[in-house]
């Protein structure tokens, strides 16, 4: 992991998982710097047992772009510890160093359907729990609803009094997530929760009690200077209806779950699940026909804004083609970059929401 620095000006969110589908590219003449001992990409085979599809709603983000690198981020809730922003190699993460709370306070009351998404840099050493969640603004120490636990060693699910997922211990994913990151994503549908870090699936309880409310509490068991705990990125979005049905209903849908490296067109594995669900629409219903349209916000330069929306618009088409054995015929691709917004780009929400893919009806 690269030294992080407390002062500089802002980063550009680096390519992950919680990078979404279409980000300006880096300053003209400049390439995105890799981070340091980053974690090798998985192989695409083991991503077979992940099924997440980001929510296309977005209720709260953060990158903390708009804090003071040394500062706590203004649109958290500071509840004990010592935290601060800083910057890894090009990225903002809120580092803690002593045990430490905060909670997300939202905007309206966590949906039936929901998905979580947080980049996280793990302690270097000490593989137990180190990151603890919960779906209520104060954290609650009772067990009555549930508690999803993550860190180096693997993620579970306790609490709540329905099942449970222990956390557990396993030898690949300690070596892997020490002191390096990981992304963690939640998926929730009423009662059933699954969790995964990356590629895998680490929790699939279809009666767990996670808490809704207006608010997510999140506890780190950091150690020190030494042994830290970073949180970056964090999104949380409603899972609305499937995407054959609001393409039925407006004749557009947007999605947001096909992700790229940064700066590139290339499609990342963990985009596999929607990419199938569009193969799986296009199959069903032999009459459909298709424009892939790229947009983002206006975060950049417009003109690369827009070579580069052209480009992953392209490659979405392309992979449907061959990966997924749909014609190409029924699929055309335009990049539209930052000219046509869905909501303004006031907001942190705003400009998440206009990073996106839409399918037309042709």
């Amino acid at each position: 992991m690269g030294k992080y620095r407390r002062a500089g000006c802002h980063g550009k969110i680096m390519g992950g998982a919680l990078a979404l589908l279409i980000h300006a590219l880096p300053v003209q003449g400049q390439s995105p710097k890799p981070a340091q001992d980053s974690v090798p990409a998985a192989d695409p085979k083991l991503w077979v047992n992940y099924d997440f599809v980001p929510g296309s709603r977005v209720i709260f983000f953060t990158d903390y772009a708009d804090d003071q690198v040394g500062n706590f981020p203004k649109r958290l809730l500071f509840k004990l510890g010592n935290m601060e922003v800083v910057e890894v190699d090009g990225q903002r993460f809120l580092r803690a160093t002593t045990h430490s709370v905060f909670a997300i306070p939202l905007a309206e009351v966590l949906p039936e359907r929901f998905t979580i998404e947080i980049d996280v840099i793990n302690r270097k050493v000490l593989d137990g729990a180190a990151f603890q969640l919960q779906g209520t603004l104060v954290q609650s120490r009772d067990g009555k609803t549930s508690t999803i636990s993550w860190g180096s060693g693997g993620a579970g699910l306790t609490g709540g009094g329905g099942g449970e997922t222990p956390y557990g211990y396993h030898d690949a994913t300690r070596t892997r997530y020490r002191g390096k990151p990981a992304q963690l994503r939640i998926l929730g549908d009423g009662e059933y929760i699954k969790v995964y870090l990356d590629e895998k699936r680490f929790v699939n309880i279809p009666n767990a009690n996670f808490a809704r409310s207006t608010g997510l509490v999140i506890d780190l068991d950091a150690r020190g200077d030494e042994n830290p705990l970073f949180i970056g990125p964090i999104r949380i979005a409603e899972s609305g209806k499937s995407i054959y049905d609001e393409l039925s209903a407006k004749g557009r849908v947007a999605t947001q779950g096909i992700l790229f490296d940064s700066g590139s067109d290339r499609i990342k594995p963990e985009s596999a699940p929607t990419l199938k669900e569009i193969a799986a629409m296009l199959k069903a219903h032999p009459e459909l026909k298709l424009s892939v349209e790229g947009h983002t916000d206006n975060v950049g330069n417009a003109a690369a804004n827009l070579k580069l929306s052209e480009a992953r618009a392209t490659a979405v088409t392309a992979a449907l083609v061959k990966d997924f054995a749909v014609e190409a015929t029924r699929l055309s691709a335009k990049g539209l970059g930052s000219t046509k917004p869905a909501v303004p780009n006031t907001t942190a929400e705003g400009r998440q929401t206009n990073r996106r893919v839409e399918l037309v009806k042709i």
